[in-house]
């Protein structure tokens, strides 16, 4: 069976992924990201993949904060469950900056991403997560490579900031695959690319 390119992002209704001002200042995120129905859409993401790409951002920020909360008292199971995921998983960072990885189970790699993705696929293993990177994740639909969008929509207007959906994709269809509404309004959708 084929690896699949699964990808995740967390977007405001208005279609931003990050705020105008400060695009790393995720704060707008945490109300959303810590309920149920948000932690349940990544665990289901995770759980079949056994590959995190990242951009070198990304990486810093999810593996700079996951690790320290394995262990942390009051932590939330499926937190701790993702972060040890992520520390076990391997990972594939793209960076044209990064030589060496400080983290344990890296490859640093500096090519296109959709050259990445399609030499990943041709291996074994199971999904490969481009886990909240907007440059990858966009580059990855811009060569029409993801198999499987999963998105979390939180109830916010943003009012600017970059777009995940830029002018210009690969037309075609996708299949809505679950879909999920919890506290404060946030959606987790998935939906999967009819080939």
């Amino acid at each position: 069976m084929t690896r699949r390119i699964v990808t995740n992002m967390s977007l405001s209704l208005d279609g931003r992924y990050a705020a105008p001002e400060n695009p790393v200042d995720m704060r707008w995120v945490m109300p959303y990201a810590i309920t149920d129905v948000a932690r349940d859409h990544l665990t289901s993401l995770w759980e079949p993949a056994t590959t995190a790409l990242l951009g070198r951002v990304n990486a810093e920020g999810f593996l700079g904060f996951w690790p320290t909360v394995i262990g942390m008292e009051g932590v939330d199971p499926r937190d701790e469950a993702f972060a040890k995921w992520l520390v076990s998983a391997d990972k594939v960072v793209l960076s044209s900056t990064l030589r060496e990885a400080p983290w344990e189970r890296t490859t640093i790699v500096d090519k296109p991403a959709e050259e990445v993705a399609a030499e990943l696929k041709e291996t074994d293993g199971g999904d490969i997560l481009a886990l909240s990177s907007a440059s990858v994740i966009k580059a990855l639909l811009a060569a029409d490579q993801v198999d499987r969008l999963a998105l979390t929509v939180f109830p916010v207007f943003l009012g600017g900031g970059p777009r995940l959906f830029d002018d210009g994709l690969p037309t075609g269809q996708w299949a809505l695959t679950s879909q999920a509404a919890g506290e404060h309004g946030t959606l987790a959708l998935v939906y999967d690319r009819v080939r």
